[in-house]
């Protein structure tokens, strides 16, 4: 592959030219966050021994060779005897292609972040199995849950339960309407020698709130749902029927990690919902996102809220 040299492309190009052998799972570049002008629709990241191209737009076979070119020359220098691994999908509207451009990806693919191992599947859908841009929520967790009792909803593949289990939570209750992620999640656990601690549900939250609350209460319940999913989740409609939920979920001191990863709704929408329907829920923190996705506009980037519940029940009137 060889190809002409288009300037609006040479943010990315760069980025390669000295980007480091990568040991974790990890965003390398994010024209999506709108600091590169040019590059908005592309996003490299690296999954050890291979690396993914983004694009949600169309890109002509000549950009695929400038970007194959730069990989190459870049991989020569920092791993000379290793052949290179890279994967190419195109996101346009409601289609999705998946090519493997070059080399070849594991079968099983198994990657790393802080010292926790998770299975993923770059040919496979949009989904990987693991979220890079969760990275500080998940080191969050780990920090948090030493003793803790968590609740993980809208599990998918279940890393918040393997980082709280590493960081010494006594039980974690995972929720998940795909039978398909909870089964990728206990396999996660077995690779990371978690035989204990977890368990693992496949249902439909709003059908089994009974089952959660009987499992409850909880140190800590992390809500990390799809922004729209149809049939499942639409967080304009549904946010607010979750939060509501949460002052019963949660011990005293209890605390809630609200995820949202939707570029139309801000913090805003969030902390106003909350303070509808949750309003003893204190609002403690917004986690930051890995410095590899800077965003131009902090309301566009993934938002992952800290809240705390009371210390002590609020009183009822008799």
């Amino acid at each position: 592959m060889t190809g002409r040299t288009d300037g609006a492309m040479q943010p990315l190009l760069d980025a390669i030219a000295q980007m480091v052998r990568p040991v974790d799972a990890q965003r390398v570049f994010h024209g999506r966050g709108g600091l590169f002008p040019g590059c908005e629709h592309l996003a490299l990241d690296a999954y050890p021994p291979a690396w993914l191209l983004t694009a949600f737009a169309p890109m002509s076979d000549a950009e695929l060779a400038q970007v194959h070119d730069a990989l190459t020359a870049r991989w020569a220098q920092l791993a000379p005897d290793e052949p290179l691994n890279w994967v190419f999908q195109r996101r346009d509207g409601h289609r999705t292609e998946t090519r493997l451009m070059v080399g070849s990806v594991p079968e099983p693919h198994v990657v790393s972040e802080d010292g926790a191992s998770f299975a993923v599947h770059l040919l496979q859908g949009q989904n990987h199995g693991l979220f890079l841009d969760m990275a500080e929520g998940r080191r969050w967790v780990r920090q948090q849950a030493a003793g803790q009792k968590v609740l993980n909803l809208f599990a998918y593949t279940c890393a918040f339960s393997v980082v709280a289990l590493q960081g010494g939570a006594k039980q974690v209750v995972n929720l998940d309407m795909s039978a398909g992620a909870i089964a990728q999640g206990q396999h996660n656990h077995a690779l990371n020698g978690l035989q204990s601690g977890a368990g693992f549900l496949s249902h439909d939250i709003f059908k089994t709130w009974g089952k959660i609350t009987r499992s409850g209460p909880y140190h800590l319940v992390i809500v990390d749902p799809p922004s729209f999913q149809k049939g499942s989740f639409v967080a304009t409609k549904d946010y607010a029927r979750l939060m509501r939920r949460l002052p019963e979920l949660l011990r005293p001191g209890g605390r809630a990690m609200l995820c949202l990863n939707a570029p139309e709704l801000s913090v805003d929408f969030l902390q106003t919902q909350m303070a509808e329907v949750a309003p003893e829920l204190a609002f403690e923190q917004r986690l930051p996102n890995p410095a590899a996705f800077a965003d131009v506009d902090a309301e566009r980037s993934l938002k992952v809220l800290i809240y705390r519940a009371p210390e002590v029940p609020p009183r009822t009137e008799a």
